[in-house]
């Protein structure tokens, strides 16, 4: 391979039909920053705007040989997880990740809910995330209900997202983003945790019903960053403007929360 060509990012989530969130919204994001998106599909959703109607879980050895295959000839610079719906499918992304322990970065987005409130991850699940992926991950990205779930702490501003990013580290991940967007305020505050330094990220809230699939897309914006030898925290903030720029300047499709503007980078101006 030539050496001059980094970015490829495999993406192990489920699918969203509208778009806006899931492997859909990984694509579009990577592509984005300039990385190569790859894919093993979890679950199917059935999905728009206004909510989740259906799942159908991918079985698990599908999973995996889709992750084999990849990873067996492409390779990735860095993974990417997102929705993996089950226990089952989390050990597995573990197990085949563990066969494959040159890749040098995993992002590990525990995705539980959907924008709509349906439930994207079994009970159970969690405690797999914490015991198996979490301890493999360079950063895991949750948002205040996730990072609470993980925890067992209560969120309500940003010193307890501090205490809450400790915990997680105590996980064994090397980094923890927890997304500051479900708290009440007119700035938003995410913080990055390390073993050995802490830094807040913060930015005007955007009054908005559009935005669906930001977890998504901040968390694959990232992780194409950094399989492109960017530094950890110049990827986050680098991200974190290129979704305050996608929200702001969102299509305004569906009648519920809509998906963004994955185009925003691409604006010279700013304007849609």
């Amino acid at each position: 391979m030539n050496e001059s060509m980094r970015g490829r990012v495999l993406i192990v989530a489920g699918s969203d039909s509208s778009g806006g969130a899931g492997i859909q919204a990984d694509i579009k994001s990577v592509t984005a920053m300039g990385g190569f998106a790859m894919t093993a599909v979890t679950a199917i959703t059935a999905q728009n705007t206004l909510g989740v109607h259906g799942i159908h879980e991918v079985p698990v050895e599908i999973v995996r040989a889709q992750m084999k295959a990849v990873l067996d000839d492409i390779g990735a610079d860095a993974v990417k997880t997102g929705m993996l719906h089950s226990a089952a499918i989390v050990e597995a992304v573990a197990a085949e990740l563990g066969a494959h322990a040159e890749v040098p970065f995993l992002v590990v987005d525990p995705v539980m809910v959907a924008k709509g409130g349906a439930s994207l991850l079994d009970g159970s699940a969690v405690a797999a995330l914490k015991e198996v992926l979490i301890p493999l991950a360079t950063l895991v990205t949750p948002n205040v209900p996730e990072a609470e779930a993980l925890t067992g702490r209560t969120i309500s501003d940003l010193d307890s997202q501090k205490a809450a990013a400790d915990a997680l580290l105590g996980l064994g991940c090397d980094a923890v983003l927890i997304k500051g967007g479900h708290l009440d305020g007119a700035t938003l505050f995410d913080v990055l945790a390390t073993q050995e330094t802490m830094q807040v990220f913060s930015s005007p809230r955007i009054d908005t019903r559009h935005t669906h699939g930001t977890g998504c897309t901040l968390a694959s914006a990232i992780v194409a960053l950094l399989a492109q030898g960017v530094e950890l925290s110049v990827a986050v903030e680098t991200a974190r403007d290129y979704v305050h720029e996608a929200i702001r300047t969102a299509p305004g499709f569906g009648k519920g929360h809509g998906p963004l503007n994955f185009l925003a980078v691409f604006s010279d101006d700013g304007e849609s």
